[in-house]
């Protein structure tokens, strides 16, 4: 950020800014605890599936040969012994049918919070438009209130389906959630901060994974008698976001655009920025505003038929895919699982230093996107990312014939997250905001966003079984597909750093038949010189 950009920046950044940037990204924060949450306390959950169901849990990923003298064991750790914590005299087919209903109520109760993501993600662009982006962050924090409880009181009753129901009210939540808070931040930053706070998401996130690892530890929430509070506790994030936005303007940007109400959208600019001169936005609106009325409103249909937003939806849908089959989130529902399998005494605090390197580097990204542009940073995030993964596989793999491979593959864990949050992270979250102008942000965000968790449930739902069967080699998976992400981002994903949305418009126009391109280039230039 250069100095005059920076000293603009420091101009804009008020309180009241601060306050409904913090306010929305709580959203964020309970999206974050519902990802991290159902990790740590997995065994603990499963062996009360098993009371409740009259089966017994399986113990899957053994480290050890024996207790007593600590070897590397001689089978490979990827191999399953569900059958030895059974009771002798059950048949062993009954044996693996216990086991495999249990990974199906295990494997479920992860996923159906993605379920939910995907079902509201839908609903994202109508509910901002009609009650306004305020009041729907606070209308759907209902929802939030409704999957604590169900699985705060999951004890009471059939405490497997009272933890999938909660997770996917939860996740009814999280999916309007991550569409609106990013539609409200993105219409309520002036652009030179619009990049930093929008990493703000992904902080947001992380910072409720690492809370919810650390509240996971045994001798805290994570044990048979207090899990169900460890579940259901961010509804207290709930309550406080749901009172913190009484207070937060209005975006400017909806209720001129939107509602038309100029007046009103220029006192919750001057809220946002203090005593600056609200006309250059206003007219900025202004602008958008006659752009997005000779657009008309544009379905989620009409997003995908009109060549004019073709390549811009591609490279959004792409992001989000990226962010969510890179592989990550096989590393925040399961990563306990994995650092036993590569060895690891102590798996469960390993897991909460992935959630501090994670936080740490979430800040750092920050600082970062403004400066090195957010490209540059989905580039370098992409292919540290398959680095990792390739080493990461060659650690699990060689495990069983040298023993310090489990250093190899733990560092490479922490790599794979550290090169996340650089990029694939944070990004994917705002750019989509960034892409589209006032017409067909609402359907462009409520497309990505079932596409994120639409790919989010995927990965939930059938890394368990893909590990179970790939083994060691689970992550060469995620090598390749990273290889081709960091291919379509070189190519095809436009910087938009600093930039206003007719500016980046114009980056896909400029990319479309050169004849056609010439001439859409030539009247933009006609109209700015006007």
């Amino acid at each position: 950020m250069d100095k005059k950009n920076k000293m603009q920046a420091e101009k804009h950044l008020t309180g009241t800014l601060v306050l409904s940037v913090f306010a929305a990204v709580l959203g964020f924060f309970q999206y974050g605890y519902s990802l991290g949450v159902i990790n740590a306390p997995q065994k603990v959950i499963e062996a009360h599936y098993g009371r409740v169901l009259g089966i017994a849990p399986p113990d899957r990923f053994p480290t050890s040969a024996s207790e007593e003298d600590g070897t590397v064991p001689v089978t490979e750790p990827w191999v399953s012994t569900e059958a030895t914590l059974a009771p002798e005299d059950d048949p062993g087919e009954d044996l693996g049918t216990s086991s495999h209903i249990l990974t199906m109520y295990w494997s479920l109760s992860v996923s159906m919070f993605a379920v939910g993501g995907m079902v509201s993600s839908f609903t994202v662009g109508w509910i901002g438009d009609r009650l306004g982006r305020v009041k729907a962050m606070l209308v759907v924090n209902i929802l939030s209130i409704i999957g604590n409880l169900l699985m705060g009181l999951a004890k009471f009753g059939p405490s497997h389906m009272l933890i999938i129901a909660g997770r996917a009210v939860t996740g009814l939540y999280c999916g309007l959630s991550s569409g609106l808070v990013p539609m409200y931040v993105s219409e309520v930053s002036p652009t030179a901060l619009r990049g930093a706070l929008g990493t703000l998401h992904q902080l947001a996130i992380v910072t409720g994974i690492l809370i919810s690892q650390v509240l996971g530890l045994d001798f805290l929430l994570g044990n048979d008698e207090m899990w169900p509070l460890l579940l259901g506790l961010s509804g207290v994030a709930a309550l406080l976001q749901f009172f913190l936005l009484l207070l937060c303007p209005e975006s400017p940007r909806y209720l001129y655009i939107k509602l038309g109400k100029v007046e009103e959208a220029k006192k919750s600019l001057k809220r946002l920025r203090g005593n600056c001169d609200p006309m250059k936005e206003i007219a900025e609106m202004e602008k958008e505003k006659q752009e997005a009325a000779s657009e008309k409103k544009v379905s989620i249909r009409q997003l995908f038929t009109s060549s004019k937003y073709k390549q811009a939806v591609i490279v959004a849908l792409m992001v989000q895919i990226s962010q969510q089959f890179s592989g990550i989130n096989a590393i925040f529902y399961y990563s306990t699982n994995i650092f036993e399998r590569a060895g690891v005494d102590q798996p469960v605090y390993a897991t909460i230093g992935v959630g501090v390197v994670n936080t740490v580097f979430t800040v750092i990204s920050v600082f970062l996107v403004e400066k090195a542009g957010r490209r540059s940073l989905f580039l370098a995030g992409l292919m540290g990312m398959l680095i990792s993964a390739v080493a990461m596989t060659v650690g699990l793999a060689l495990l069983s014939k040298f023993a310090w491979m489990s250093y190899v593959s733990m560092i490479a864990i922490f790599l794979f997250v550290i090169f996340f949050e650089v990029g694939p992270g944070p990004i994917p979250w705002f750019i989509v905001a960034e892409l589209f102008s006032q017409g067909p942000r609402p359907a462009a965000i409520a497309t990505a966003g079932f596409c994120n968790w639409a790919c989010n449930f995927i990965v939930g739902m059938c890394f368990q079984y893909i590990a179970d069967l790939c083994g060691p080699y689970v992550f060469v998976i995620f090598a390749a597909l990273l290889l081709i992400f960091f291919l379509f981002a070189y190519f095809k994903v436009p910087e938009t750093k600093g930039k206003s949305f007719e500016e980046i418009a114009a980056v896909f126009r400029r990319r479309k038949l050169p004849t056609k391109a010439m001439t859409e280039l030539e009247d933009l230039r006609g109209r700015e010189e006007a």
